[in-house]
């Protein structure tokens, strides 16, 4: 069942179920009350990632407080993606643009990753996590992906499960179309790894490729930037052999 979109939907990082009263925090019942102007008896829908999606009812607690009734359940949890999306850092406007599509396109965890050419290394991590809710509240998701520790590109080869085959964005590689590579990936555990602008590094193509886990793929006749390349890239993907 798709997202209902004519009502506003929050984040709460409580249990749900039909029946609870919740207390809103001040910062979203000042949300509710005073930016959307909601008033008593207002429906509104809520999740938390884990427990599906409740309609609920505001129920304002004098000005600057409100509580939530939860009622029924509108859609219950889908089974959580198998696609992980591994990137390097970009500046940080492109950077937050970056991590929402990424939560838009359905995401199960985003790592950001540290490569030779990478010119952000500080992460934000809690602004990060901001944008991905606010991205899952916006685009109807019920799914909310995690966010990973940032981490060397070595570090990430080094401890990586093989049983996860990592599809790599490689500027290098022969051809435009990346639909015969991805057709031929069986399997289902994945992650897909963009590097940054100015792309891999030779040393980095190298230790890529002589990994038996990994998959290089082009990305047309085009040279796209660091955060298009990402969102053609999952685009190809989850169409290829995602949940799309």
């Amino acid at each position: 069942m798709r997202a209902n979109y004519k009502l506003q939907r929050l984040y709460l990082d409580a249990p749900l179920a039909q029946g609870e009263v919740l207390t809103l925090a001040r910062e979203q019942a000042h949300y509710l009350m005073t930016v959307l102007r909601l008033d008593d008896g207002a429906e509104v829908l809520v999740f938390n990632g884990r427990d599906g999606e409740f309609s609920a009812t505001l129920r304002p607690q004098g000005r600057k407080a409100a509580n939530l009734e939860i009622g029924a359940q509108t859609r219950a949890q889908p089974e959580p993606s198998r696609l992980e999306f591994l990137f390097a850092p970009l500046k940080v406007g492109r950077l937050e643009y970056l991590v929402q599509k990424a939560t838009e396109m359905g995401i199960h965890k985003i790592t950001p990753v540290f490569t030779d050419h990478t010119q952000m290394h500080k992460i934000n991590a809690t602004r990060l996590e901001a944008n991905i809710l606010e991205a899952a509240e916006q685009c109807g998701n019920l799914a909310i992906p995690q966010l990973g520790d940032a981490v060397k590109l070595e570090t990430l080869l080094g401890g990586w499960d093989p049983a996860r085959r990592i599809i790599f964005c490689n500027e290098s590689q022969a051809g435009d179309n990346p639909t015969a590579a991805l057709s031929a990936i069986t399997e289902r555990d994945l992650a897909l790894l963009v590097g940054p602008e100015g792309g891999f590094s030779e040393r980095e193509r190298e230790l890529l490729t002589s990994l038996p886990h990994v998959t290089a793929i082009p990305l047309g006749p085009r040279i796209l930037r660091a955060d298009t390349a990402a969102v053609a890239a999952l685009t190809a993907v989850q169409m290829t052999i995602g949940d799309w």
